[in-house]
Formats: C-alpha cells, structure tokens, sequence
C-alpha cells in the first residue's frame, strides 16, 4: 500500500507492533516520531555507480529522459562531450582505452570495438554489438576509469559535465550505462524509496568518500611537503593571484584531444598543496592506505607489534587521524554502533605477514586484478575507521574489539536481533560493484540478500536501510552538482531508503549528499552535528543552494 508502512505481508503480530510503536505516544513533532519509529539505522556502502549508469530508467525519476527522447536520441536538453579545449564538440567519443571488458572476462570488447560511438549516453549492453559481435550483462566486469578528486571536479567542468570524456582515462565508455531494471535492487527501489537526488559528498573516490562517511572531513597529512615519506602532492594551475585552481596541471606532452589518448598529468598527487583548502595544511584526496593492519602497506617488520601496524615509510602510508567522528558522537551518548566488513577478520590476518609473503586477502584479485570467489578482493582503503589513533590495535585493542567487525558478525547479529543501534555494512570487493574488479549483478545479489535478512530480524519493525554507492565510479551523470565548498559535493549517486516506515513506491527528490547519512544519525540518536556537516550546509547557502537533507523525507513521520 503506498504511503503505508504496513506492508501487506507483514504477519499480523509485526502490523500490531507497528501500531503499537506509531501510536504510544501521541507524539506529533516529526523527530519524537522519528526517534520513536526508528531504533536502527543500517547503512550499505556500495562501489562506483553514477545515478544515470544505473538508474537511469527508473520511473518518475530525474533520468536519461531528460536528455534522451524515447529513441534513445540526444535532445537540446543534453550538453554534449566536450574537447580538452572546452569548446570543440566531440564529434563521436573516444574510443575506450585499452578495451571496454576487464582482463580476462568474455566475451570481450577490444578497444578498437568501441570507436566511434554518438556522443550520447549509450548503453554498454548493446552498443558495442555491430563492432565485436557480443553483447554485455550486468555480470561483465568492465574496465576501470579515473575517479579522482581533481579530476572529478575537471569533469563536471563547473556544473556543465560535459568534460567526462576530455578527462577520463578510460575514453567513451564514461558515458555507458546499463539496464538494471530486472535486478532485486531495482526492485526494492520501487517497493520502497529512490532518492534521485543525492550526490557524493566528496570529489572524486572512495578513499575521500569512506573519510566523509565518518567524519563529514578530509583526513590531514601534517608537514606532508618536508615528510621522510614523501607522499605525492598535486600539482595545480593557478588563477592570476597565485591561488590555486581544482585543476590539475597537464603535461606538454599530453594529447591534446580526447581522440588521440588520455590525458597526461604533471602530477596526480595523493596529497593537496599546502592551502588548498585555506588554512594551511595538508590534505589527503585521493588514495592513502591505514596505519593499521589490514592496510594495502605491509608491516615493516614482524618483530614484536610492529606485525598489526603499516610500513610507515611507505609514501601512501597516512598518519593517524584524530578528528571527530561519527562513532565518537555516538559513544558520547551511550548509542551502539559498528562497522561491518566483508573478510574483514581474514584481512586482518592476512595483513600481519611479513612484508615479503603474498597476500591472499588483501587486494587480491585473480592475475587479471578481477575479484571471484577464490579472490575475494578485500579493499583496505574503504575501512575508515582503521585510519584513526582511537583504534590502534595496541592502545585501543577494545574499541577494536567493539566496533569493527566481519560480515559473518552482521549476519549473526541481524538474525539474534542484537544489531547495533547504527550499524555500517562494507562489502568486500567481489560484492561492491566496483568497475575494474567487480559486476554488477553479484553485488546487487549479496546486498539484496542482506536486506532480506535484515527484513528477517527481529529488529526491523523498527529499522530504516540506506544503500548507497561511494562515488560515481567516473561514470557521467546529467545532473550538476550544488555549489558547495571546495571538498564537494560531486557527481550524483543512486540511494535507497528500505524500512517499514519508508513512503513506499516513491521517488525523492529532496537534496541529499552522503553527509545525510549521517544527518540521519545525528537526528535519531540526537548527537551533537560535526564540524564538516555545518560547514557544508554554510557553504551551499553562501553560494544559493539549499542546505542538504536528512533523508527523513523518505519516511513517515506523521
């Protein structure tokens, strides 16, 4: 029934129970009835999906036809690819560079296949069928492609996104999409509620994003130009005053058009220069590895401790962070919480080898990079909470213990009705949906699994699930980003929101950025706001834009 919470399946004694949690108090301020209804809020954190590549399609929302008519034909609403000068419209797009599939995946579509495509969104199933002959699924695994801080903020090109083909390394294949309207997914989205208007609240990739999630923050490298380590630091143009540009500094020797090549980069750091942000530090953006094993660096040595802790040498090995988080906010009023990992306790183990073992968990893929079953692929950079001081494995061995757990432990905990009050879910990389490593459809298969379960619990009556994806994954989207500050928020990301008090059936299209997660939080568990969240709402008011949403439009709260 739409706009009900009572769903026709629900057994007679869940619908009483339902009635009894609406109805005790007689509450009629939206968040008494929030924090009355909702006892657990669970996020799953997907991988590397544009909302356009995936639900494009999806009825009534802010889709491909608002720029395709229904031929599939560009209309005058679509803003055509642009050339690395910003002016030259691509007269068809870049080939994908160094093939469409994967190593190793069949069929296979060679980078010659995939020329001289319409610039247009295309979709990847079938465009590439005249040239190769095969056409994909949503069980291919396709190439990666650029998803990176500066290069996020080049491709959206001031709102205009029409610079996602100039500066993707992987050429066309940033403007295909797939028909992801068979999967359980897409059919929970319309059984439930698709928000269609969320953005990823950092620029770039996942490292950034998994940061914002906990902290609404970027993490900082002090001293990074004079660090023994020396991690790398972004080289950027600047404006006539010195100030710096979100534009990265492009090689002489890079082509100069999208149709001969990617583009080539003076220096894609990991780091941003000193004031980037304004306040004189140093900040990391793109891809650094945790202090803590399970960490992409290996233990210096295993003498000792030294066995549960990263190289510190290494340059993409990040100092401890010590900024406040979402689980600090939780703590601080006695409200449960923990963060849930796909192999996590086998990435533990298999990061305290010694520096030269193989690791077997930990960036795993076969010998093509792809995750599979005997692959797992365990991504250490998307555990966030293994970069902060309050979880050193020696010092803080028991908030360790507490908050940062493995999937057997969600699946265990839904089943007793034991969940935390704020859980996170965290699939390894077999199951994310990352491009490059991982499809589409087994993911979608374990996420839905999950929430099957959880729908099992004993605790969800009173729950509210929030899928969503970390980024965009360098997949183009139509929709221009709000004018926020100068961490985000960037490209737009699909987000669900499961839960027997969701208004079933509907579409969203309230603001949202990945910080209403944890607005989200803040409102049902009534903790104190971080930092990074005010600064962002400011942010957007000073450039016109409404401050973001906690996704409680989603919900029935009267």
């Amino acid at each position: 029934m739409k706009n009900s919470p009572m769903k026709a399946w629900f057994p007679l004694t869940a619908v009483a129970a339902l009635a009894l949690t609406a109805c005790g108090s007689g509450d009629t301020d939206p968040t008494k009835v929030l924090q009355s209804r909702i006892k657990n809020v669970v996020v799953i954190y997907a991988e590397n999906r544009s909302f356009d590549s995936l639900y494009g399609k999806f009825p009534g929302a802010n889709g491909l036809n608002a720029v395709l008519d229904a031929n599939g034909n560009p209309t005058s609403a679509y803003i055509p690819q642009k050339d690395r000068d910003g002016t030259t419209v691509l007269a068809t797009l870049p080939q994908t560079w160094g093939g469409v599939t994967a190593g190793g995946v069949t069929p296979v579509v060679t980078q010659a296949q995939s020329a001289n495509l319409p610039n247009a969104p295309f979709s990847v199933e079938t465009a590439f069928f005249a040239a190769s002959g095969s056409k994909l699924t949503t069980s291919t695994v396709t190439r990666d492609l650029f998803h990176r801080f500066f290069e996020n903020q080049m491709q959206i090109n001031g709102g205009k996104n029409d610079m996602f083909a100039a500066w993707a390394d992987g050429g066309g294949l940033t403007m295909g999409g797939f028909d992801y309207s068979a999967s359980p997914m897409f059919k929970l989205a319309k059984q439930y509620v698709l928000a269609d208007n969320f953005f990823q609240a950092a620029y770039g990739g996942s490292f950034l994003n998994h940061q914002y999630l906990v902290c609404a923050c970027a993490p900082e490298y002090p001293n990074a130009d004079t660090a023994t380590a020396a991690p790398t630091i972004a080289k950027l143009d600047t404006d006539a005053s010195g100030n710096y540009l979100p534009k990265l500094t492009v090689k002489g020797t890079s082509p100069a058009s999208a149709m001969t090549g990617p583009a080539a980069f003076l220096l894609s750091g990991n780091i941003t220069p000193a004031n980037y942000f304004g306040d004189g530090k140093f900040y990391a953006v793109n891809t650094m590895q945790a202090p803590y094993q399970p960490s992409g660096n290996p233990p210096a040595n295993v003498t000792g401790n030294n066995a549960l802790y990263a190289d510190t040498t290494k340059a993409t090995t990040l100092p401890p962070q010590t900024a406040t988080t979402i689980g600090d906010l939780l703590d601080a009023k006695k409200v449960s919480w923990k963060w849930y990992s796909g192999s996590w306790n086998n990435a533990v183990t298999d990061g305290m080898q010694a520096p030269t073992a193989t690791r077997n968990v930990i960036y795993n893929g076969n010998t093509f990079g792809v995750a599979t079953t005997a692959n797992l692929d365990f991504q250490p950079h998307h555990q966030p909470f293994n970069y902060y001081a309050k979880f050193d494995p020696v010092a803080n061995t028991a908030n360790r213990t507490a908050h940062l757990k493995d999937y057997t432990d969600l699946v265990a905990d839904a089943a007793a009705g034991t969940l935390p009050a704020v859980t996170f879910y965290k699939p390894e990389g077999l199951y994310n949906q990352h491009p490059g490593y991982a499809n589409i459809s087994d993911g979608d298969a374990r996420i839905a699994d999950l929430i099957a379960k959880l729908q099992a619990s004993p605790q969800w009556n009173n729950m509210a699930i929030v899928v969503t994806y970390d980024e965009f994954g360098g997949q183009w989207d139509h929709v221009a980003p709000p004018k926020g500050d100068k961490i985000g928020p960037g490209t737009r990301i699909p987000a669900l929101v499961i839960s027997p008090w969701a208004k079933s059936g509907t579409v969203d299209h309230t603001q949202y950025d990945t910080g209403s997660v944890l607005r989200l939080i803040t409102r049902t568990f009534g903790l104190d706001t971080l930092p990074g969240l005010a600064a962002r709402d400011a942010a957007l008011k000073a450039n016109g834009a409404s401050p973001m949403g906690d996704m409680t439009n989603a919900l029935i709260l009267n």
